[in-house]
């Protein structure tokens, strides 16, 4: 709890929190091995050099005041020093260094502590010294190589470091993401499997990733077979009731027309009702494969096709969204029974299409009494029938409506939000799509 709020900073796909778990710990320890090695190794040298120039330059300068110009020049020669004399104004009043130079910084201080008359260093490239000193002669110049006081090179081991540190985490990235591979592999067909498809998918990795995958395909045949036998017998129930109905309807034929019709209808309707429970419990809602779609021309169709039979609905707003990949009729279907459930409790209803972000959202307002929020999770069960807000004397539906634009909503990765419509004042419907 105390680092939660780091999670807005972690990645959430599994390649990126793999990738930071990899990454984190080498530049750490690149980072480390930086502040503990190079600094205090190369420090070390460095002060440990400048200690032994800065003996030989008072050698050079005691020389210079004992014996003079000739015999101090040869000194220096002979230790790879040049000596020579500068005037007052030539001595710079600073000493000269680049921003970047740390080991040049532990030079200055070295010789301005050992050296006496030390009075300035010039230090401009990664080869050349410059040393100001006072002498009883005057103001000297001594120059000398860079590395003699330094350590030839300090930038290669952290070249080194970042060179070989980048190589191993590609390699360990691309070994690693072979490991992740079976895992979004199970989860992509996990997903799938949700939405009614069935990706083709075969266990991998590790022995752990293997056993969730034959798991996965133990568990996914099991609802298979669960579905296949519940079709089986709701295919025998649907023509077991089939009969007993034909039955009736001959033994209502041979009544008269004034007694028939109403027993008539009745048996319509019975008919009609199997028809819906057996549509719904077969899954035939979302069956289809899913296909390139115009969501606004289909809209456009259903809403057309409702106008015509007479119903008081009407295209408001619209917002085009490009092919979707959608199955055509289940949402031509969840879509009429949408509006079906509108016009059948309300005056009027209104149908919106717009695109928010990955979600394309299809939704159906009215002006009806609506349904109170605390019921909204119990409508969209099969069979729900909310009263008063959805009276059973207004229809002859069998509360599967909302449960199969539920359905659909699911089947292609989205859901179906029920809420308060702000421009109607009744219930609003909203079918949301993955695109």
């Amino acid at each position: 709890m105390f680092f939660g709020w780091l999670k807005r900073y972690v990645p959430r796909g599994l390649y990126g929190r793999a990738a930071l778990i990899l990454i984190l710990p080498v530049v750490t320890l690149q980072l480390v091995v930086s502040v503990v090695f190079v600094q205090r190794h190369f420090e070390g040298v460095t002060e440990q050099l400048t200690r032994g120039v800065a003996l030989e330059l008072r050698l050079v300068l005691d020389r210079l005041e004992a014996a003079g110009w000739q015999e101090a020049g040869q000194v220096a020669g002979a230790l790879r020093y040049r000596l020579r004399p500068v005037s007052a104004g030539a001595v710079p009043a600073d000493d000269s260094l680049r921003f970047y130079d740390f080991s040049g910084r532990v030079v200055i201080r070295e010789l301005d502590a050992r050296l006496p008359g030390f009075l300035a260093l010039e230090l401009p490239d990664d080869f050349d010294v410059t040393l100001y000193a006072a002498s009883a002669r005057g103001p000297v110049a001594l120059d000398f190589e860079r590395e003699r006081v330094s350590a030839s090179n300090p930038h290669q081991l952290l070249v080194n470091m970042v060179v070989f540190g980048v190589i191993f985490t590609v390699i360990a990235f691309l070994y690693l993401r072979n490991q992740l591979r079976p895992i979004t592999r199970l989860a992509e067909a996990a997903e799938a499997f949700g939405r009614g498809q069935v990706l083709p998918y075969k266990p991998s990795g590790a022995v752990e990733v293997r056993a969730a995958g034959r798991a996965f395909l133990d568990m996914r045949e099991r609802i298979e077979r669960h579905i296949e036998q519940r079709t089986m017998m709701l295919s025998g129930i649907s023509h077991d009731l089939r009969t007993p109905l034909t039955r009736l309807r001959l033994g209502l034929s041979m009544l008269d027309a004034e007694d028939r019709a109403p027993l008539e209808r009745d048996v319509e309707d019975i008919e009609r009702l199997v028809d819906e429970f057996l549509s719904f419990a077969r899954g035939e809602a979302v069956a289809g494969e899913a296909v390139a779609t115009d969501p606004l021309a289909l809209v456009r169709e259903v809403v057309e096709d409702a106008a015509r039979s007479g119903a008081p609905v009407t295209l408001a707003e619209v917002e085009a969204a490009g092919q979707v990949a959608l199955r055509p009729l289940a949402v031509r279907r969840a879509l009429e029974n949408l509006i079906a459930n509108a016009v059948r409790y309300a005056t009027r209803a209104e149908v919106s299409v717009t695109a928010k972000g990955d979600m394309l959202c299809i939704a159906v307002e009215d002006d009806g009494p609506g349904i109170p929020p605390e019921r909204r999770a119990e409508a969209l069960k099969p069979f729900a029938r909310l009263d008063p807000a959805r009276n059973q004397d207004r229809g002859t539906g069998v509360g599967l409506g909302l449960a199969i634009a539920a359905d659909v909503a699911r089947a292609h990765g989205g859901a179906l939000k029920l809420a308060e419509s702000a421009r109607l004042g009744g219930l609003r419907a909203e079918l949301r799509l993955a695109r």
